[in-house]
């Protein structure tokens, strides 16, 4: 199965940034499709024909296949000319016209997922600043897909039902908690509206209140507050939330009047009874 439409798009964006930051022409790369060894070439940036487009990738072979294999970056002067690469692509390389070429592999959990590749249309060294900035760009599409799979991973925790009619005990109560602040931690750092979305939605499930009340606190109110109930300081918070800690106290006073509360503690209080919080 293809890489589904957000995916591609962290890959687009980060091959929009290789080329920025790098000055290279050409850049191109996909991600691993499930079930299979190898990765298809979805995305394309600055190339003059669509000779690389869905063209499968193997472990192992070309390029793009070493990278993945050995799962560091792999560069070469010549492509058609290289002795350290086996050569099953070199036709749509040469319809394309690229010489000097960089794959980085992105990595998640150890696992290869996809390729990012820079490129040349002439024979000359790639320099380590240059590598360097193209393994930056692959970091930035492993962090999304991480963020992306645990979000995924909480959603299929929860579950698409309430956690039930029963009162939990002690333990359970704890890790229904555990499980809210981390999916409001996770929902800013979601790009796709949609998986945003049943985040939300799926921290309305474990915060049973009132919509009416749920609306008295702006969301970032709730995010803060979800990890002041975790035991977090305001200096982990904003480390969280990617928020600075002035940011934090802001969000966290506000919060507190709003409550009527006097101290963070009575604000999360105040919050579960209105089940704004679990």
């Amino acid at each position: 199965m293809a890489a589904d439409t957000a995916e591609a798009a962290e890959v687009r964006r980060a091959l929009a940034r290789l080329r920025r930051a790098t000055g290279l022409p050409v850049a191109f790369g996909g991600l691993v499709e499930a079930g299979r060894r190898h990765m298809r070439i979805s995305e394309l940036s600055g190339t003059s024909t669509q000779a690389l487009r869905a063209l499968a990738v193997t472990s192992g072979n070309g390029l793009g296949g070493r990278a993945a294999a050995l799962a560091r970056p792999c560069a070469v002067t010549d492509y058609s000319a290289s002795l350290v690469i086996s050569h099953e692509y070199d036709i749509p390389v040469a319809a394309e016209g690229l010489r000097s070429v960089v794959a980085v592999p992105v990595v998640v959990r150890r696992r290869v997922r996809g390729v990012l590749y820079g490129a040349l249309r002439s024979a000359q060294p790639l320099g380590d600043r240059t590598i360097g900035a193209a393994v930056e760009a692959a970091r930035d599409v492993e962090q999304a897909l991480a963020v992306r799979d645990q979000a995924r991973e909480l959603l299929a925790a929860v579950g698409p039902e309430p956690v039930g009619t029963g009162v939990p005990g002690d333990g359970a109560w704890e890790q229904v908690r555990e499980a809210h602040t981390a999916l409001r931690a996770l929902a800013p750092r979601i790009t796709d509206p949609e998986l945003r979305g049943a985040l939300l939605d799926a921290c309305g499930l474990l915060a049973a209140g009132r919509p009416e009340d749920r609306a008295a606190l702006a969301p970032r109110e709730l995010d803060v507050l979800a990890c002041v109930a975790s035991g977090a300081s305001n200096a982990v918070i904003g480390e969280r939330l990617g928020l600075r800690p002035e940011t934090v106290k802001g969000y966290l006073r506000s919060a507190m009047r709003k409550l009527g509360a006097h101290s963070r503690w009575e604000a999360v209080v105040a919050a579960r009874r209105a089940g704004l919080l679990p």
